[in-house]
């Protein structure tokens, strides 16, 4: 069984989602901690990019600050490799494609083997391209997650079939972002995804409070949560690894509640 599906096999997951570098890197490795501390299953890794065209304004925002702070991808490669040392939940990346190309996509996934990252999610890659990727990461035993999106529709089936380590359910339209309430179907999605792999799928985009992360955990397998989190990193900077950890063991316990 790999990393991630052990994520999700002691009951519904809770999957914090981070920015590498904002406000500095040293902030990110205690937040990471925390969030393992007080009971993330898996965690999300951004890597900072100049055009996150997945991301609303408040992640945009971190990634700004990240890069402007200097990150750079060789960086959180040596961060990732400081916090194996004692951090064992599973780990992914969610960058750009872009972001993969440039460093060089051998180079790049060989070294997400090599650290101890579990997957890669690239919310710009569509489907049909991710033979581009996906040979090296099969080669190297990172698993490349898909996305489904509400759009998917006739493909969610296709999409679910050849899925590797969990499927990210896409909850809303549009980019990342807090939202007051989430109106699309996604226990009709989820049964498609069901009908088909046996790979669990959590939902993300959107979901801010534990009582959405209850109900998002009650139809899927876990719940993502990334802009919530920013703007505790946003209102606390260096401060924010102790709120940070109080606010993820108060959505764990949401999902919980949730089975």
């Amino acid at each position: 069984m790999s990393n991630i599906r052990k994520a999700f096999a002691g009951g519904k997951a809770f999957i914090p989602f981070i920015t590498c570098g904002d406000p500095d890197l040293e902030t990110t490795a205690a937040v990471v901690r925390a969030c393992a501390d007080n009971g993330a299953d898996l965690i999300e890794l951004g890597i900072p990019f100049s055009d996150p065209t997945a991301e609303g304004p408040v992640i945009q925002g971190a990634n700004v600050r990240a890069l402007a702070g200097g990150v750079k991808t060789d960086k959180i490669f040596a961060l990732v490799r400081e916090l194996r040392k004692d951090v064992a939940v599973p780990m992914v990346f969610m960058t750009y494609a872009n972001v993969v190309y440039s460093y060089g996509a051998g180079k790049f996934i060989s070294t997400c083997r090599e650290i101890g990252i579990d997957g890669l999610i690239l919310p710009d890659l569509p489907f049909e391209e991710k033979e581009e990727f996906l040979p090296l990461c099969r080669k190297y035993g990172v698993d490349l997650i898909s996305l489904i999106a509400p759009t998917s529709e006739n493909r969610i089936a296709m999409i679910a079939r050849e899925a590797e380590g969990f499927i990210y359910v896409v909850s809303s339209l549009g980019v990342t972002g807090v939202r007051s309430e989430i109106k699309t179907d996604l226990a009709a999605i989820v049964k498609v995804i069901r009908e088909n792999t046996d790979i669990p799928c959590a939902v993300g985009f959107g979901i801010s409070t534990p009582e959405q992360a209850a109900k998002m955990a009650g139809i899927s397998d876990g719940a993502i949560v990334g802009s919530a989190i920013i703007k505790i990193l946003e209102k606390y900077g260096k401060d924010a690894p102790a709120h940070v950890g109080m606010y993820v063991k108060r959505m764990k316990e949401a999902v919980r509640e949730s089975t």
